[in-house]
């Protein structure tokens, strides 16, 4: 322990001068959204403070490369790191903000939904499986979505540190290719699309286009399942913290649990990916079960996660921390 707190504080010899890849996926999301923003400006409700948001980033960014230049350690660097990772929850709800702007998509998923399983998997799934246990392992598993990428990331940090930036870069980079797909995908997933065209004509397959509805509408379902369990609450809390009509296809709670999956077998530490699968299979299910999402959007999210993944260990291959 005494060794690990010590390389935390020891001085790189050969500090990186630039942005971390990372912060320079951020920016680039940052400038392509900075612009549609203004495209859409007269449009938006509050375009302001999408911008001043993108402008403290930017400053926020810039403070920590200052740190990390004056003190070039393993510390500032995770500080960087752990930064633009925390700020991932506040780019979520500016995907709702764009893609309202976009004509609903949901009647096309759900109809391939019912042609593809003759049914909608996320109205029957917690039907099928109505025991308490059932709902509170799902849950379980849906509210372990963050605690799973940090520590992935920590992991990385700790026992493969030169990695440490190049497996951050995959985390990072997937997330914001899923964020450029919400915004030019606007699906909102059955919690919400259900509740705006109403149960029984879901069950009787009518799928209506609603078009433009949910640039005034934010009302969701409850979550089915066992109301009184632990994490059921855990996951309405967070749900009514700021979920948002977006971002359901493809399922990035699948593709980025997909992608931390990878990570963890790209050090082939098969015991922690022992440890880690339950988990990741109550996710998977979860994302249907309380029906964030339909069975195709979490199918593309298996899908996508493991072509992100591909693409960014090949695009970071010399991506390597040669410092100590």
């Amino acid at each position: 322990m005494s060794k690990f707190i010590k390389n935390l504080f020891q001085l790189e010899k050969k500090p990186l001068k630039g942005l971390m890849a990372l912060e320079w996926v951020v920016m680039a999301y940052l400038l392509l959204t900075m612009v549609i923003t203004f495209f859409l400006y007269t449009s938006m409700d509050n375009p302001q403070a999408m911008i001043f948001g993108r402008l403290r980033i930017v400053a926020i960014t810039a403070a920590l490369w200052l740190v990390y230049r004056i003190a070039p350690c393993r510390l500032t660097r995770l500080a960087r790191v752990v930064a633009q990772m925390a700020l991932l929850a506040w780019w979520y709800p500016d995907t709702y903000e764009i893609n309202r702007h976009l004509p609903n998509l949901d009647h096309l998923f759900a109809t391939w939904e019912q042609q593809l399983f003759g049914c909608q998997p996320a109205l029957l799934f917690s039907k099928a499986l109505p025991s308490p246990v059932f709902s509170e392992l799902f849950d379980m598993g849906y509210a372990a979505y963050y605690p799973m990428i940090a520590l992935t990331a920590l992991y990385y940090f700790g026992w493969h540190y030169r990695e440490f930036e190049r497996a951050a870069f995959i985390l990072l980079g997937s997330f914001f290719i899923y964020y450029v797909i919400f915004i030019f995908v606007p699906v909102v997933g059955p919690t919400f699309y259900y509740k705006a065209v109403g149960i029984s004509d879901i069950a009787a397959g009518v799928f209506p286009n609603l078009h433009d509805y949910f640039n005034a509408h934010q009302e969701c379902l409850p979550s089915p399942g066992y109301a009184d369990g632990i994490f059921y609450h855990l996951v309405e809390d967070a749900k009514a913290a700021g979920e948002r009509p977006t971002a359901a296809f493809p399922s990035s709670h699948v593709g980025i649990s997909t992608v931390c999956m990878l990570l963890i077998w790209h050090v082939r530490n098969y015991r922690l990916l022992a440890v880690m699968a339950p988990v990741y299979i109550f996710l998977c299910c979860a994302t249907v079960y309380i029906q964030a999402h339909y069975l195709v959007d979490a199918i593309a999210g298996l899908v996508t996660g493991g072509l992100f993944f591909s693409l960014l260990l090949w695009r970071s291959r010399d991506m390597l921390i040669r410092g100590k």
